[in-house]
């Protein structure tokens, strides 16, 4: 229902802090799909906070925590 809340607005910028984190991976998965096909039609930016290494690696970027503290 947040997701839902969220995207009523058509965001240009769509935070998103673990939006799987608590769903089994069915509903993650579907979770995520419907975001990026939201991104995709919206032509908008998704940042995306998650500790899954799997859906990390399915993002057109990455970084890590530790990348950022080399930079820092």
């Amino acid at each position: 229902m947040a997701i839902a809340r969220a995207l009523m607005h058509r965001p240009k910028l769509l935070l998103a802090d673990e939006p799987t984190g608590n769903l089994d991976p069915r509903t993650g998965q579907e979770v995520l799909t419907m975001l990026r096909e939201i991104q995709r039609e919206e032509q908008n930016t998704m940042i995306l906070v998650t500790h899954d290494p799997n859906i990390a690696a399915s993002s057109d970027r990455c970084l890590s925590m530790e990348q950022l503290n080399k930079r820092a």
